[in-house]
């Protein structure tokens, strides 16, 4: 599966210039390539995103969490989550399955990774606790 250069790209401007809240990426099938499908601005809620995220299909996402940890630091962690719901179909579960490791190869400086199949294991609490 191959990466389109966009998705790079965009990262790398999450990820240094933060010009970006969040990215969910895309698998076409017909050019066999991850493409970015939307960018979400830094303005827009956790909400936003997760509404960003199709019910019936699997996607790649990554989030910029911003949070206060128990000393009232701010911090900041890019997290990576793996959107594959129960209603997807098999096939598309197992080509986002397959190609996971290998995508997120390509974007460096992951911070914190989640699998979810359904809202609840992507709740702002867990991304919390697994950031700190």
């Amino acid at each position: 599966m191959a990466v389109h250069d966009d998705c790079k790209l965009k990262f790398l401007e999450l990820k240094a210039k933060r010009t970006y809240g969040f990215i969910v990426f895309k698998i076409e099938e017909k050019q066999k390539q991850v493409i970015v499908e939307k960018l979400g601005e830094p303005t827009q809620s956790y909400e936003d995103f997760t509404a960003s995220l199709p019910a019936d299909a699997c996607r790649y996402a990554v989030y910029d969490f911003d949070f206060l940890t128990a000393e009232n630091c701010q911090k900041s962690r890019i997290s990576f989550i793996a959107w594959s719901p129960d209603t997807s179909s098999v096939r598309s579960k197992m080509i986002y399955a397959s190609s996971k490791d290998r995508f997120k190869r390509e974007l460096d400086g992951i911070q914190v990774e989640l699998q979810a199949t359904d809202p609840a294991e992507m709740e702002l609490d867990v991304i919390r606790s697994r950031a700190n």
